[in-house]
């Protein structure tokens, strides 16, 4: 077993800085407020480092003190990547021996969130940390079309386009904005009647993996993603779906399912 506690002054002591706003004013009954939720959340003892009134009735903490809790590394499960990390000329290899041609991918930030830097950061040439942009890959096709594009004008160019592949970024998280917009696209999909057809991809800062099979998307991506991850994973995505369409077309036709007898009252 591997355990590990926080590290703050000394290893192992244990000691967190977490803040949070309350909506109560700058005062001694804030500082009360804040000390009695950090002892809530386990932070004992604590201290206020920092209270900033940030407007009448709100109030701005920075709480720093200890927590007992230990974390066993080796009880931990996490998600790993299911596919191979393709260098760009490997993505661009398997696209042609796939497709026979490029891959269309539209990218945006759809319904109401304009924050358009990750979608940039994954689709620009620039890239990010050094990983060129999906822009640089010869056999992909990039359509960035920006921010607040309504879930209707996507699956619009999607048909028009004939896209492989729809990549959205979804920065606003606040009261499940993300949830209602991506589950907005897929139904509009759906109603088009080209979902199978197209690979979805949901990407931000504050997305987590398991929102993919929630919200009926191939996949999502979260904080510190590369341009490289995400094009390795469209290539796997698409020889994937091409596969299947192929064993498809090469299966044995069904044999047809026996009638069931007929119940007492129908003979």
């Amino acid at each position: 077993m591997t355990t590990i506690r926080p590290y703050g002054d000394t290893t192992d002591d244990g000691r967190v800085q977490v803040s949070f706003t309350l909506p109560v004013e700058a005062g001694p009954l804030g500082r009360a407020a804040a000390l009695a939720l950090a002892d809530a959340m386990g932070v004992h003892p604590a201290f206020v480092a920092h209270m900033e009134q940030l407007t009448p009735g709100y109030t701005f903490f920075v709480v720093y003190g200890a927590v007992l809790h230990d974390i066993d590394l080796d009880a931990l499960e996490v998600e790993e990547r299911r596919y191979p990390l393709l260098s760009p000329q490997e993505v661009d290899q398997r696209i042609r021996e796939v497709l026979k041609r490029r891959c269309i991918v539209l990218g945006a930030c759809i319904e109401t969130d304009a924050h358009t830097v990750g979608l940039d950061a994954i689709l620009n040439l620039k890239g990010y940390a050094g990983d060129k942009g999906l822009e640089y890959y010869r056999e992909l096709e990039i359509h960035n079309l920006g921010a607040q594009v309504s879930s209707e004008e996507l699956v619009s160019i999607a048909q028009d386009r004939r896209a492989d592949a729809l990549l959205v970024s979804q920065v606003v998280t606040q009261r499940d904005a993300h949830r209602h917009h991506l589950a907005r696209l897929v139904t509009n999909l759906v109603d088009a009647g080209i979902r199978d057809g197209v690979i979805v991809i949901a990407g931000g800062p504050r997305l987590q993996p398991a929102l993919a099979a929630e919200l009926g998307l191939d996949a999502v991506f979260g904080a510190g993603t590369t341009p490289r991850e995400v094009a390795s994973y469209l290539a796997h995505a698409l020889a994937a779906r091409v596969g299947v369409a192929r064993s498809d077309q090469t299966s044995p036709p069904r044999p047809a399912t026996p009638a069931p007898p007929p119940s007492r009252g129908e003979a």
